[in-house]
């Protein structure tokens, strides 16, 4: 059972709608966890909803993405939850956009997000949840992830954040096997 869903990001203006910051817009466009209330604690911005009858907690780390796993750490210790019982949703560069991907534990791929949250949990054994930002044609990695989602992308954006909702629902509810069999790697814009 999943106790602590973390949404990835980096905090301040000059990163919202970016890329890096994919697991924020789909926490913010969740029908039912953007209408709670979010308390500022753990380095963090917090919330809870109610799964089946179990508390799940939200955190969106404010300490930049280098340093998440210092909120997830803080927060964890203070509602005793496991690595286990943890579902981190991020950005993914090996992955189009218009993909998601459900995992547990594996490869960091270098995501300094994933690297610091395994490093404070002590493990890497945590669940995920992809979202596709796809690779840079050409041009850096870092400048293609801190770049804006293009305005002539909302479109496509809105369908994959209502289909990426949908499957977040699905692995709570389901679990990974359920979710993964259903989600993994469809293309959501090509799915009417």
């Amino acid at each position: 059972m999943i106790k602590l869903i973390v949404a990835l990001g980096n905090p301040g203006i000059e990163y919202e709608l970016t890329r890096h910051n994919i697991a924020w817009i789909l926490i913010d466009t969740h029908p039912e966890i953007n209408k709670q209330n979010w308390k500022n604690k753990f380095k963090g911005e917090y919330t809870d909803i109610n799964i089946s009858g179990e508390k799940v907690y939200i955190l969106k780390p404010q300490t930049y993405m280098n340093l998440s796993g210092e909120s997830v750490q803080s927060l964890c210790q203070f509602f005793k939850i496991n690595v286990n019982e943890i579902l981190v949703i991020q950005d993914e560069l090996d992955l189009p956009f218009g993909q998601i991907h459900f995992k547990k534990g594996g490869c960091l791929a270098g995501h300094n997000g994933l690297k610091s949250i395994a490093k404070h949990m002590n493990s890497p054994d945590f669940y995920r949840m992809r979202i596709g930002i796809g690779r840079p044609e050409k041009g850096s990695v870092s400048s293609w992830v801190l770049s804006k989602i293009p305005a002539t992308m909302d479109t496509e954006l809105s369908i994959v954040m209502e289909k990426s909702n949908k499957a977040l629902d699905c692995f709570l509810k389901n679990g990974l096997k359920k979710a993964a069999n259903l989600y993994n790697k469809k293309d959501f814009l090509s799915l009417k």
